[in-house]
């Protein structure tokens, strides 16, 4: 994967960046394996121009039909190209080769059928009837618009699932996008751009993609006037930084953010199967995902119990090699994240924690940015590791006493994005219902999917992605009330 450096998508037109070139780097290798075009402050800009004109001048946001067109159109041109897609994802993400088929790549893909087909049987307005308010007739009607220009800000950890979850509901809804995606994973989103202007039938202007080495400049979509939305996913502390630039110009501002998810195992729960659930829950793709249920509780009188069971678990995830589709583990994104993560399990110590199993490079990968599966014993929810984001492959095991002081200990966070619990089904719903996180995974169930609203409680976030309610963080609402000729009072 080498040859000349990806191209910006600027007004239809693919384009050089203006700060020249910048390496992709694979992080199972260390290697850089080609080149993306660094977009500076100066592209940014005529991305943001290109897309405040393709809303204000064009019928994008009054054409239903040709909005559903080209994203079934851009759906269909990818899934004809997903091979490559899925070879650039598993080399610059480091993603393992399975999940390609799934999260990674194919699932978010198929999933921009969703927007498309909510677009397609939305109603835009809604009669509410003749009314009289203050002895005036009055029809009055309840309208939905696109709010203009929508500044989408990625991460790299999913990419693709990311991307679409944002551009797709925005542009269904009739918003045009300028999407800055994360300096880590650049062709990801540069391959789409390409996509898009060669495959689709997309307007110039309508889809903006401004790859470049330095995050710092998607603070621009935060602060520039003509943008009307910006939607950013990482970490809670950048977003607090995107909601105070955004305060500026009064903008709305979808953030989802970091977690640190609680897996509460009650005393009546399969112990064994509960445990070898957490394991692979937090060990896949790295542990990179703000989902995650990094925190493992557990009834305090089967604790050494539950940490031989998730160690044991841990010890069968495969890691290396995300090319082999057995490796559900592969590296972390860069050695700056190798290195956090490896600061956080030298903290657990200095913290009196212990590893059960793990806790630094696994044996025989030397070159790759790998951290061991870690189970990490001895600690208490008050400790920085089990409060703050790792974004690695570490379970924190801790003990409860009982019902009470599991939903007392899973609440006790900063964060709310998810939670699962394992128990006898009465008990289980009851706690569900009493965790404040967003989604809630009830003896396995599976709560992703293209129609469910994904985003958290607290400093997990403001507002949702994807389902209806993802759909609509995108649209304004206007009330037209028409007097009724002859009818005042």
């Amino acid at each position: 994967m080498t040859g000349a450096p990806t191209q910006l998508l600027i007004d239809g037109a693919l384009v050089a960046g203006g700060g020249g070139a910048f390496d992709t780097v694979n992080p199972a290798t260390e290697e850089a394996i080609g080149a993306a075009a660094d977009g500076d402050a100066a592209d940014l800009d005529r991305a943001i121009a290109a897309a405040r004109t393709a809303f204000d001048t064009s019928d994008w946001g009054r054409d239903t039909a040709l909005r559903v067109h080209c994203l079934r159109q851009l759906r269909d041109a990818l899934n004809d190209e997903i091979e490559t897609l899925r070879e650039i994802t598993i080399a610059e993400v480091g993603a393992p080769r399975s999940l390609t088929y799934r999260g990674q790549l194919q699932t978010p893909v198929d999933d921009l059928g969703f927007p498309a087909a909510t677009a397609e049987s939305y109603p835009w307005q809604v009669d509410l009837g003749v009314a009289a308010p203050m002895g005036i007739a009055t029809a009055r009607t309840v309208v939905r618009e696109p709010f203009g220009v929508v500044g989408a800000i990625t991460p790299w950890n999913f990419p693709h699932q990311v991307t679409f979850a944002k551009i797709g509901p925005a542009l269904a809804a009739g918003n045009t996008v300028v999407l800055k995606p994360a300096p880590d994973t650049p062709w990801c989103a540069a391959e789409v751009g390409r996509i898009i202007a060669e495959k689709t039938d997309f307007p110039p202007g309508v889809v903006n993609i401004v790859t470049a080495s330095d995050h710092r400049i998607g603070a621009q979509l935060a602060q520039d006037p003509r943008v009307d939305v910006v939607s950013f996913t990482g970490s809670t502390a950048t977003g607090r930084s995107v909601m105070t630039a955004a305060a500026q110009t009064i903008k709305k501002v979808f953030l989802e953010l970091g977690g640190k998810s609680a897996f509460v195992i009650l005393d009546d729960a399969e112990l064994s199967a509960a445990c070898a659930a957490a394991a692979s829950t937090v060990a896949m793709h790295a542990g990179q995902g703000c989902a995650l249920t990094t925190r493992l509780l557990v009834p305090r009188e089967r604790y050494g119990e539950a940490l031989d069971a998730v160690a044991a678990a841990m010890s069968r995830v495969a890691v290396g090699d995300p090319n082999d589709p057995k490796t559900l583990c592969g590296p972390l994104i860069s050695a700056k994240q190798r290195d956090r993560v490896q600061s956080y399990l030298d903290l657990a110590i200095a913290e009196g924690g212990t590893f059960h199993c793990g806790g630094g490079r696994p044996a025989g990968l030397d070159r790759g940015f790998f951290i061991e599966p870690t189970v990490i014993a001895g600690l208490t929810n008050q400790a920085r590791v089990a409060r703050e984001e790792i974004f690695g492959p570490v379970l924190v095991v801790l003990a409860h006493d009982g019902d009470a002081d599991a939903l007392r200990i899973a609440n006790d966070s900063p964060y709310g994005l998810s939670a699962t619990v394992f128990g006898s089904a009465e008990r289980a719903a009851r706690m569900a219902s009493q965790l404040r996180a967003g989604t809630v995974n009830v003896n396995g169930g599976m709560w992703y999917s293209a129609d469910v609203p994904f985003g958290g409680y607290k400093q997990s976030g403001v507002g949702r992605e994807m389902g209806l309610a993802g759909f609509e963080e995108y649209l304004e609402t206007k009330v037209v009330a028409t007097a009724v000729p002859g009818a005042q009072h």
